[in-house]
């Protein structure tokens, strides 16, 4: 199973990025999804992420500007970005737990797509 992500680009301070990540083929179930990102000279960060149930969480600096959302029957996670800031810059990860069969669960990390946002 491969995470394929993809979205990224360059946008102006102020826009708006939709990123998804689609996994490559079926799997027995899906848990928890996420998006992560990682700025030069930074250590990669959780950025959010969202349960099998729905559940969300951000860190505060993107809360009330991204959305992350998931389509359980798609084995996809989006993340919509708005008001986007030169400090969002980074490139971003998806990742996801993946059951394989009722008791093997994987994690697995998307290739990244960068997000570069001008001021």
């Amino acid at each position: 199973v491969q995470l394929q992500a993809s979205g990224g680009g360059l946008v102006r301070a102020g826009g708006s990025l939709r990123l998804s990540c689609a996994a490559s083929k079926s799997v027995f179930s899906v848990g928890k999804m996420g998006w992560y990102r990682q700025a030069p000279g930074r250590q990669r960060e959780l950025v959010a992420d969202i349960t099998s149930g729905g559940s969300r969480k951000y860190v505060d600096s993107v809360k009330g500007r991204f959305t992350i959302s998931r389509d359980n029957a798609q084995r996809t996670i989006y993340l919509q970005m708005h008001t986007l800031m030169p400090e969002d810059t980074a490139v971003y990860y998806c990742n996801a737990d993946f059951y394989l069969d009722p008791w093997t669960d994987k994690e697995y990390w998307g290739q990244g797509t960068l997000v570069t946002v001008s001021s």
